[in-house]
């Protein structure tokens, strides 16, 4: 990943960052990242044995310093408890990316309660629950904190099939939004990621299970007709987190190869007309006309 990264060597030298769900997928991503740009990482998630092994892994590959905490962010006090063993190892925390997610497709109807709060929970509570102990630590200490949250662009529009965590995801850009203008007087901002699709081998299994993967071609939907490098994202989580985007808060920034704009515009869909076909219809609309 190394020589495919934006930003110069050093650029997040000195900067302690924490990213929940850093032990596997777009997480361990970002770290490697923040690690090869000269941060210090801490990486949380439930599983400690995961991210012991991901500690080991990444800091062998960049030299960083990578310090696993096993932590569920649905609890405050183990937030607490993060906070305060990385402060205790690297001295302080400068950003924190939000990461944490839980997710899968279902009817709404066949939904329980439970399995609703599960998501919900783990995306919107494990968030703020992030957010709010941060966001005390910094404005006590007079800190000029950066909070970084991973959204996604149905947040905004509502979608079918994964209510739970549209509904969850929504209140995250909520949330966002909201403290970029209240907590700017700290020195605190707030900016969101909201991707399209980049698989990893957990979520992507959750969200296109068996037959479903074979049922149609998530590609169609995207008109760079490609999915998205995790290197891509990377680049794009440590611009914000970095002192490069100081000018930025509030932001919901969409990188997803164009998928949320195709779906919006109504006539998009005729992209698989081909040119003969466009021929035919020139010559029924021109005919139409004349008879009129």
């Amino acid at each position: 990943m190394k020589e495919k990264l934006m930003l110069s060597v050093n650029a997040l030298s000195g900067k302690v960052i924490i990213i929940t769900g850093g032990g596997t997928g777009l997480g361990r991503s970002m770290a490697e990242a923040c690690l090869h740009l000269g941060a210090q990482v801490i990486i949380a998630s439930r599983k400690i044995e995961v991210l012991e092994k991901t500690a080991q892994e990444l800091s062998t590959s960049t030299g960083g310093q990578v310090l696993p905490i096993a932590c569920d962010v649905r609890n405050y006090e183990e937030i607490e408890q993060l906070l305060a063993a990385s402060i205790a190892n690297f001295g302080k925390v400068d950003a924190l990316l939000n990461n944490a997610a839980g997710n899968f497709i279902s009817p709404t109807e066949r939904l329980t309660h439970k399995g609703f709060d599960v998501v919900v929970d783990i995306v919107l509570k494990g968030t703020y629950n992030c957010t709010l102990a941060l966001g005390k630590y910094w404005i006590e200490n007079k800190i000029q904190g950066n909070i970084l949250s991973i959204v996604t662009t149905y947040a905004s529009t509502g979608s079918g099939y994964v209510v739970p965590s549209a509904c969850a995801k929504a209140g995250v850009i909520a949330l966002t939004r909201s403290l970029a203008v209240e907590w700017a007087k700290y020195g605190i901002r707030t900016n969101a990621i909201a991707p399209g699709p980049f698989p990893t081998e957990g979520a992507w299994s959750r969200l296109f299970p068996g037959e479903v993967a074979k049922m149609f071609d998530p590609k169609y939907k995207i008109p760079l007709k490609r999915f998205g490098e995790h290197y891509e994202l990377a680049n794009l989580a440590t611009y914000l987190i970095s002192d490069f985007s100081a000018y930025m808060t509030g932001e919901i920034v969409t990188i997803d190869g164009g998928e949320w704009l195709k779906g919006a515009g109504e006539f998009n869909m005729l992209d698989i007309i081909k040119p003969e076909q466009w021929d035919e219809l020139e010559k029924i609309v021109r005919s139409s006309r004349k008879s009129s």
